[in-house]
């Protein structure tokens, strides 16, 4: 997509950013592995710079929003 995002075919897309994605998930198999959270929905967990997040239906975990790609940051990633 940058290709497409530089020459203006794209003005922007959204992502989940990887580097995030990788944070949080980092932090939840910390939190499972240690105990403090068994992956039950509703319970909670400290994820770093990111916050509190809640573990949701199915034991899923939302990072947020998503990222922005646009002319002025695409070239921050390397993806």
């Amino acid at each position: 997509m940058r290709k497409f995002v530089k020459d203006g075919t794209v003005a922007s897309f959204e992502l989940w950013d990887p580097g995030k994605l990788g944070y949080l998930a980092a932090y939840a198999a910390a939190a499972l592995a240690s105990g403090q959270i068994t992956g039950k929905e509703g319970e909670t967990f400290k994820a770093g710079n990111l916050g509190t997040k809640s573990i949701g239906a199915d034991g899923e975990i939302l990072l947020g929003p998503p990222q922005v790609f646009d002319k002025s940051n695409i070239d921050q990633f390397d993806f």
